[in-house]
């Protein structure tokens, strides 16, 4: 009896492997890019906000999850289209107060307007989103700001995942 659980254990481990593969489950952005893209080339997007260098942090998070994903084109030698956009608004808001004039949390919200254009310049998908992260005001200035940087840090990463997932899946 013991002969044969192993081969009814190996029989049963197939049967699960078929059942979950026929499924249908796939991971986000794990779908094909449109119109046949395979590589992409991420270009720098234009900061239209006060906000130096935020062009730079989305920038790099957006090449960083084509990378991830495998598509991204290294030059536009090697791409078969490029995402191209710009930062259309960063705003700050308060969220909270101590006293009447006095901040508690903020909150930053990131406009972004993306196109992917094949090499003829033409739109093959075009988006605009935008995502916002609260961050803690404090009484020092400069940790403020420091607070601030690094919510447009988190807010750049999840809009990169975002971008992506939409771009791949087409919803």
């Amino acid at each position: 009896m013991n002969k044969k659980m192993p081969g009814k254990r190996v029989w049963v481990g197939w049967l699960l492997i078929v059942v979950l593969s026929a499924c249908g489950y796939r991971f986000s952005g794990s779908g094909e890019l449109p119109n046949n893209v395979r590589h992409v080339y991420v270009t720098m997007l234009k900061n239209h906000t006060s906000e130096t260098g935020v062009e730079s942090v989305v920038t790099n998070d957006l090449i960083y999850e084509f990378s991830r994903a495998g598509t991204l084109a290294r030059n536009m030698g090697s791409a078969d289209a490029r995402l191209t956009g710009d930062i259309g608004g960063l705003r700050r808001e308060t969220i909270s107060r101590i006293g009447i004039n006095t901040s508690q949390e903020r909150r930053v919200t990131l406009t972004l307007s993306l196109r992917l254009l094949d090499l003829n310049g033409n739109t093959i998908w075009a988006t605009s989103m935008s995502d916002n992260e609260p961050y803690l005001v404090e009484v020092d200035k400069e940790t403020t700001e420091n607070n601030m940087r690094r919510a447009i840090e988190v807010l750049s990463k999840r809009l990169a995942q975002k971008v992506y997932y939409r771009l791949a899946d087409r919803f």
